[in-house]
């Protein structure tokens, strides 16, 4: 199982590799467009990594939470709007564990499949035979120019409390209206444009309880708590970003010369010493998040104080990672 998991490991890294000259030549598009064009949507589809975390059992790789960094770190290095679609998307495709086996076959039926989510905002729902009607407007849809399925976060009355619990709804993209509003500087190829949905049918197999919910698959990466795994997701693109950054800059110092000096900057002790620090920095934060995810992998079954602070030391690693 290991190796097996090696190679595909491999396989994902050697396939972001490859798409490394196609990025380049169509960078400038991301952001012109504020999304990503579609032939580079369709490359990253196409070798599965929108599907990181499909289950096994509905035949996707089911990577592992310290595989899925490894993956995701590759994919933000080489561009950061690319390191956030594949971590959110590959990400929500953990929602194949969660739903019914049938739902989520027809969810993922599509190799292109992208499920965007949403819980920034709360929808409303109201009870209806079978299911639900909900309505509601979500921001940040990371990917909504391509997604086949959206995910939002909606409560009776809009406001999730004891007796009104947060539910997590999934609507096909005939459903949902795009508006154009992510006009922004950073990560502007993600397109996380705000999504609606008015008075739409839910059947109650296509939602689940956000919190307490029973996954339908055993894996583990399904019955670890949902918090906790989200913020993995989003934690793992920064590292990406760094190790990228570092990378650009260390080419870049091996051929710049400073005005009135023929020295390197890569050769000055001054530049080594910077980059030394930023590289211990990101390595450190690294190592913190790791650490974190494996005590609450290990935790997960165990419950109790363990699982508590498990996931305590998650989020502030997760919050360390994206701010180092």
């Amino acid at each position: 199982m290991k190796d097996l998991a090696t190679d595909r490991i491999a396989s994902f890294l050697e396939s972001l590799r490859a798409l490394a000259p196609v990025v380049a030549s169509r960078r400038e598009a991301f952001d012109r467009y504020r999304r990503l064009p579609d032939d580079v949507f369709a490359a990253l589809a196409d070798v599965g990594l929108f599907r990181l975390w499909l289950p096994r059992t509905l035949g996707g790789p089911e990577l592992s939470p310290l595989d899925f960094l490894e993956v995701v770190e590759a994919a933000a290095a080489l561009d950061g709007s690319i390191g956030w679609l594949v971590g959110n998307g590959g990400g929500m495709s953990r929602a194949g564990g969660y739903l019914p086996p049938e739902v989520a076959r027809c969810v993922f039926a599509d190799p292109r499949a992208f499920v965007v989510s949403a819980t920034g905002a709360v929808g409303t729902l109201e009870p209806a035979a079978n299911g639900w009607r909900v309505s509601g407007r979500w921001p940040f849809g990371s990917g909504a120019a391509h997604a086949t399925h959206f995910m939002g976060l909606a409560a009776i009355g809009g406001e999730p409390g004891p007796d009104r619990p947060a539910v997590f709804c999934y609507f096909p993209r005939a459903q949902v209206t795009v508006h154009d509003t992510w006009h922004v500087s950073g990560l502007r190829g993600s397109g996380s444009s705000d999504w609606e949905v008015r008075d739409v049918f839910v059947r109650a197999e296509e939602a689940h309880p956000f919190l307490g919910h029973a996954p339908t698959d055993p894996g583990l990466l399904y019955r670890m708590p949902p918090i906790s795994v989200f913020a993995w997701t989003v934690a793992v693109v920064p590292l990406g970003i760094a190790r990228g950054a570092l990378d650009a800059f260390a080419s870049l110092a091996g051929g710049k010369i400073r005005l009135g000096t023929t020295t390197v900057l890569r050769d000055r002790e001054t530049i080594q010493a910077m980059v030394g620090r930023a590289e211990a920095t990101m390595r450190s934060a690294r190592a913190f998040l790791a650490a974190a995810m494996t005590e609450l992998m290990a935790a997960t079954d165990i419950g109790g104080e363990r699982l508590v602070r498990a996931r305590a030391s998650l989020r502030l690693a997760a919050a360390h990672a994206a701010e180092a």
